[in-house]
This record gives structure tokens, sequence and C-alpha cells, in this order.
């Protein structure tokens, strides 16, 4: 699927998806999603909030697997685990690069590396790993 199709995939499947960012680059090994903050991202501190940054981990590690398996809407989450680096800006868009690590018949684990340009910076800011269930094939 190219990026047009994961787009357009997400909104018709998961329409509450697009809050959460869009398909930015797909590469063979990569995809990257991008996320420019809103209001409803922020919590006190102007600083994006901790369910932000988990769930556009979840959307990448989900579109970094349709991109090696097509569309499956059955796919889903069976672990995540967050780890929260530096403080994200809300003045600056995120970007969440994931990557497969392992893609089997039935689970796929991917690595989410979330990075913001701060000004003159470009920093790491969360890094993440999510396991996800893949329905069988019928």
């Amino acid at each position: 699927m190219d990026k047009n199709q994961l787009n357009a995939f997400l909104k018709e499947q998961f329409p509450q998806s697009g809050n959460i960012g869009v398909v930015h680059e797909i590469h063979a090994d990569e995809v990257v999603m991008r996320l420019v903050p809103d209001d409803s991202h922020l919590r006190p501190g102007n600083t994006i909030s901790g369910p932000t940054l988990m769930a556009l981990s979840d959307v990448t590690a989900y579109v970094a697997i349709l991109n090696k398996i097509g569309p499956q809407s059955l796919a889903v989450t069976t672990n995540l685990n967050m780890n929260f680096l530096r403080k994200p800006m809300a003045e600056h868009a995120l970007y969440a690069r994931g990557s497969l690590l392992k893609l089997g018949k039935r689970l796929a684990i991917c690595e989410i590396s979330i990075e913001q340009d701060q000004g003159a910076e470009h920093v790491l800011v969360a890094h993440c790993t999510c396991t996800y269930s893949i329905p069988p094939q019928t």
C-alpha cells in the first residue's frame, strides 16, 4: 500500500485516527507518521500528553504492519511498552518512525521512535515497542 492508500484506509476504517496524525512517508522498511498537535493533544505545562504519544505509536505500528501485509482491519494491539524520554513541546510537529522487528503469521513486533524538531535541535522524545495480533487468513 502506498501513502495515499494507507491514509484512505485509516480514514475509512478508523476515522478517529485523523486526530492522531497522517501517514507522512512510506519506505521499504519504515513508515513515518506526522502529527501536528492541537489543543486536544495537550496537557498542562505546554506539552503533548502521554496518551497522545501512545496513540501515535499504536497507529504507527499498525501502519508499519499494513505496509507489509496489506489492509487488515482486524489486526489488534496485544502489548504496548512506552518510554517517555523528553518533554514534547506543544508548538512543534511530531514524527513517529515505525519499523517491524519481526513479522510472523500471527504476531508482529514493531519499534517506534517519536521525534520532534525543537527549533535547531532534532530530538527523540519517546520510544515504544508494540506487538500486534494478526488475524488468521481465511
